[in-house]
């Protein structure tokens, strides 16, 4: 792949055989509903805040500011443990650092797009990634195709999960975050604005994962371990997070990683200077305590858990084919789930 290519998102393979169906993704607020689970519940006493949101189609980043001006303190002093869909109802904690004064009361609070269902004080700031996971109750309205070949998507995904890929949503619009990403990484653009540079740095970490996946998909390794791969606490193989240093993969693993690594040497080379470390990641997200049912002949219900950091639609890939509706803006900042 030339640099020039960065500017468009490669098709990553799929796991399974297609099912030939489609369906219709977030039509309305309610049919993505996402309940994050905590690392810990709030003490009771402490310097921050804590508050139990429910928003309903603002995005995390506008109820953090919102949180912000209601507290009067800076939004820097707002932590939540992850970036959730506009397009849905979600529910999840913000922690706000207020150490002095009397605590204002935000289940107050009025607003049209969230809600503060409850608030105690916590030790600590929450950060990006203190979550254990997300439970996703999901409608797909307009099904079409044939319920056999769906159902044993469904259930192939169940028992074997799926690939553990980056979702579209870590590219920004159209993929365009790893092109800035590389531009960025060539000095080719300066970009001072530290969160911008963290996010270019992450789609471009997410992509060199996704294409060693990819191709271990392609190569029709999916579901295998090879001579030498890193397994992960559950047993199953991991794959990089380019950084600095070796990947501690050896044999067979560690040459296939290699291989994409000098495909996009660009990216992993600047990776390197950089600062990033080397880390690994799980190649497999498996779905807990999925179930589906057909509320109406086009209509599937589907409800599962995913830990931190998988996304739902790498679920939804392997089952069936999903549009949305087009509401598109550019300035939107990605969900993370």
């Amino acid at each position: 792949m030339t640099d020039a290519q960065y500017t468009t998102l490669p098709q990553w393979p799929n796991a399974y055989p297609a099912s030939g169906a489609s369906a219709t993704l977030k039509r309305l607020n309610e049919d993505f509903v996402v309940t994050e689970l905590p690392l810990q519940l709030p003490s009771g006493e402490g310097e921050h805040i804590w508050l139990d949101i429910e928003k309903n189609g603002a995005n995390t980043a506008f109820v953090a500011q919102q949180l912000a001006d209601a507290a009067g303190v800076q939004e820097r002093d707002v932590g939540y443990a992850g970036l959730k869909d506009r397009y849905a109802i979600t529910r999840q904690w913000f922690s706000i650092y207020f150490p002095k004064g009397e605590t204002p009361d935000l289940t107050q609070l009025q607003h049209p797009e969230f809600k503060v269902l409850s608030q105690s004080r916590h030790v600590k700031k929450l950060r990006p990634g203190d979550l254990q996971g997300n439970r996703f109750r999901i409608v797909l309205r307009d099904v079409t195709g044939d319920r056999d070949a769906l159902e044993t998507s469904l259930k192939a995904v169940e028992s074997q999960g799926v690939p553990n890929y980056f979702g579209a949503q870590r590219f920004g619009f159209d993929g365009g975050n790893v092109e800035q990403g590389r531009a960025m990484l060539a000095r080719e653009i300066r970009v001072r604005n530290p969160k911008k540079k963290g996010i270019y740095l992450s789609a471009v970490r997410s992509f060199v994962f996704n294409e060693v996946l990819a191709l271990r998909i392609q190569q029709g390794l999916w579901g295998q371990t090879l001579p030498g791969d890193v397994m992960d606490p559950a047993g199953g193989p991991t794959g990089p997070l380019w950084g600095r240093g070796r990947v501690s993969t050896t044999d067979q693993a560690q040459a296939l990683e290699n291989g994409v690594a000098e495909r996009h040497a660009s990216l992993c080379d600047g990776m390197e200077h950089a600062g990033l470390d080397q880390d690994r990641r799980a190649l497999v997200a498996m779905p807990v305590d999925m179930s589906w049912e057909w509320p109406q002949a086009d209509q599937l219900l589907l409800t599962f858990s995913l830990p931190a950091g998988n996304y739902a639609t790498s679920v939804l890939n392997e089952i069936l084919l999903t549009t949305e509706p087009d509401r598109h803006t550019e300035n939107e900042p990605a969900a993370v789930e």
